[in-house]
């Protein structure tokens, strides 16, 4: 397991079917369109999971070649190759959180921790949290926190602000956003926004079906 998504345990008959039966956003919907056809093709070329699709579509020269297949086209797999990378989110850095206090921030970063990603294995278990606690002098109750809010960032798309909305909520962690209803979550958030103005978009239902679907995706392997 991990922070991240075992794209080399997602064969390439899996990604298919996931896409085929995921909420896209309108700018990803020709991700849709003949993909029995797209993914045979990739199937011939020896791509046989997520990881090593993304690594062709990541090289150039393999990019440039695959662009040149009857089936597929460079806007197509530009595309694909965004959505891939969408799975793998950018890590929150920790001194973005408005929840967290600077010198908090101070001393993560004194022990080499920057972000979520660095985090995560930190925060696993009630002992390795107690075990940071005790090397940075945070206090247990500010990792935990972290803990959720480290969690939440490990969703497709989940950056500071949204996380920090989540949290807010009470759905602080991905279990709890996997096991939403997407409808009254989109209800609680928008709720929030207005009262906070915390986010200046609009924040779509599509959104947050995204969501509750990219969370089911995830292990949950923290220990709360």
């Amino acid at each position: 397991m991990g922070y991240y998504i075992d794209l080399e345990k997602l064969s390439i008959d899996d990604y298919r079917a996931k896409l085929e039966s995921a909420y896209l956003p309108p700018s990803r919907m020709i991700l849709k369109e003949r993909t029995a056809e797209r993914f045979e093709y990739f199937k011939k070329c020896g791509i046989n999971n997520a990881k090593e699709l993304l690594t062709a579509l990541k090289k150039k020269d393999r990019f440039d070649l695959l662009s040149k297949a009857d089936s597929l086209s460079a806007e197509y797999l530009t595309i694909l190759l965004r959505e891939l990378n969408s799975i793998l989110p950018k890590p929150n850095k920790i001194s973005d959180f408005i929840f967290i206090s600077s010198e908090t921030s101070a001393l993560l970063e004194k022990s080499g921790i920057k972000d979520t990603l660095k985090l995560y294995d930190r925060v696993l278990t009630n002992e390795s949290r107690k075990q940071l606690s005790k090397e940075t002098g945070i206090a247990e109750s500010e990792l935990m926190k972290l803990t959720s809010l480290t969690d939440l960032s490990r969703i497709k798309w989940v950056g500071v602000t949204f996380a920090t909305m989540l949290y807010e909520l009470g759905i602080d962690n991905v279990e709890k956003v996997s096991k939403s209803d997407a409808e009254e979550l989109h209800k609680m958030i928008c709720q929030l926004n207005k009262e906070k103005s915390i986010f200046k978009g609009q924040i779509v239902l599509n959104d947050i079906r995204i969501l509750v679907d990219a969370a089911k995706e995830i292990p949950s392997e923290i220990e709360y």
